[in-house]
């Protein structure tokens, strides 16, 4: 899909048809808002209405925000996709309001995606060019196109992560990881990448991650991508939980819960989305994605239930569930984090670690905990720019006391399940420097990362969740 400003009049543009955004404003000709009203086009949003002789597509969007903007945008394209029409036009300014171009881009690029490898009949997409006009608008020419090349490069990127969260297991292992990341650095001369294999992860007491891997015929991999610049303004550490299948491991998940676990590497695709799309922004930090990349199996070498697995820091953990497996990736990639990176000013986690999250908040909402406020309120503030939901979960001593184990350091998962989104992080902050507490949060994505239905302007599957909130973050920064 290509998108193209236009500065002549909206009318003079040359298209199959036009998106016209509507929240009951009475800016329309009395004949058509009389028919609108008679057929209760009002009544809720994201109602369609298209005017044949006109060929205008009304879209009901009674809160003119952001997200449902995007969403009212998303129903478009969806509607003219069941259509024979290739070129659609839209102003800038809907219902008297200038709107954002990333909004309008994120709904439309955003809204546009499938995922269609695995279909015998894979059609492309029909719709080949959107011209937006901007005549109206208050920017300059120059001021838009650095808005919209931006918009693509994010739209993209949150693409990229959704192919890779959506393909099928036996397509898409820890080799294939590693080599998706190899080629982000190919393509980005800021953007450096290293692979380490099994032989790096016992000769470094990395058992925590390479216990979870054993069963599976396919190397385990640490994944190192690099992302700088000159004369950064802060250092980030993204680690990210890339399971690329997820059987539970001994602790064998029931088959409707394994349907889904391509899922498991969400995590980590989604730092892999970032790194990709700082490589074309340029934002002035330099960024490290650390990514644990396994897969869970079941077989004779599994690890088990009961077994005592030491980790890259020397801390012991008891395994009380194989399938508790995110936390004891993330831990061995942690310390490999902190140990060979120096000096940074934010570590942060994302991992599709616990169902216990989606109880909490539902499905559409990351998890975020962490021991600094002022980082959780700039993550608060990011969120509400981006769109992106987040919640936050409390830490407390009582909770801290069910990791305790008979025989280890700490158990990976209590028998108690109360809190167990805030347990898992709390075991992951077992894995935290003291002097590096403050710079740390833990996102727990299990519930916005993939859904089994469309959600807004997100499609059936994965949604590339927190790419659009980690860069805002990073612009906040900027600012």
């Amino acid at each position: 899909m290509n998108i193209s400003l236009n500065k002549k009049n909206i009318h003079k543009i040359d298209s199959s048809a036009e998106i016209i955004i509507l929240n009951k404003t009475k800016n329309l000709e009395q004949n058509q808002e009389e028919l609108l009203e008679n057929i209760n086009f009002y009544e809720k949003s994201f109602n369609t209405y298209f005017d044949i002789k006109n060929n205008i597509l009304y879209v009901s969007c009674l809160k003119f925000k952001k997200e449902n903007i995007k969403t009212a945008f998303c129903t478009a394209i969806r509607f003219f996709k069941n259509l024979k029409i290739e070129n659609l036009k839209i102003n800038i300014t809907q219902a008297k309001k200038e709107l954002e171009l990333q909004t309008i881009v994120e709904g439309l690029v955003l809204g546009n995606y499938e995922f269609l490898k695995y279909k015998s009949s894979n059609e492309k997409e029909k719709i080949k060019n959107i011209n937006i006009c901007t005549k109206s608008s208050s920017k300059t020419k120059e001021e838009l196109e650095i808005e919209l090349k931006k918009a693509f490069i994010i739209c993209n990127s949150v693409n990229f992560t959704k192919d890779i969260v959506n393909n099928s297991p036996q397509d898409y292992y820890p080799q294939i990881m590693a080599d998706d990341a190899l080629k982000i650095a190919e393509k980005h001369k800021n953007i450096e990448c290293k692979i380490f294999g099994e032989d790096y992860l016992k000769q470094k007491g990395m058992n925590a991650l390479y216990s979870v891997g054993i069963a599976s015929p396919h190397e385990s991999k640490l994944i190192h991508l690099t992302y700088k610049v000159k004369n950064p303004i802060a250092k980030i550490i993204l680690v990210g939980k890339g399971v690329t299948y997820d059987t539970g491991g001994m602790s064998l998940k029931r088959g409707d819960g394994m349907v889904s676990m391509k899922c498991d590497k969400a995590g980590a695709a989604s730092i892999m989305g970032v790194i990709q799309a700082l490589g074309s922004l340029e934002l002035p930090f330099e960024v490290h994605g650390i990514l644990g990349a396994v897969e869970n199996m079941i077989g004779g070498d599994a690890y088990k239930p009961g077994d005592i697995l030491k980790a890259a820091n020397s801390k012991t953990i008891e395994v009380t569930n194989t399938d508790a497996e995110g936390r004891l990736v993330l831990a061995d990639c942690l310390v490999y984090a902190q140990k060979n990176i120096q000096d940074f000013d934010y570590i942060f986690d994302l991992a599709t670690l616990t169902g216990a999250s989606i109880g909490a908040f539902g499905g559409y909402t990351t998890a975020v905990m962490g021991y600094n406020e002022k980082t959780k309120k700039k993550i608060l503030k990011a969120s509400k720019k981006s769109g992106e939901l987040v919640g936050f979960l409390p830490f407390n001593d009582y909770l801290e006391k069910l990791l305790e184990s008979q025989v280890a350091d700490f158990v990976n998962t209590s028998a108690n399940k109360n809190g167990a989104a805030i347990t898992a992080s709390l075991f992951l902050s077992k894995f935290i420097k003291n002097k590096n507490k403050k710079k740390w949060l833990h996102f727990d994505i299990a519930g916005p990362s993939y859904r089994q239905e469309n959600w807004a302007y997100h499609s059936y599957g994965a949604t590339g969740v927190a790419i659009r909130l980690l860069i805002k973050f990073m612009e906040d920064l900027k600012k």
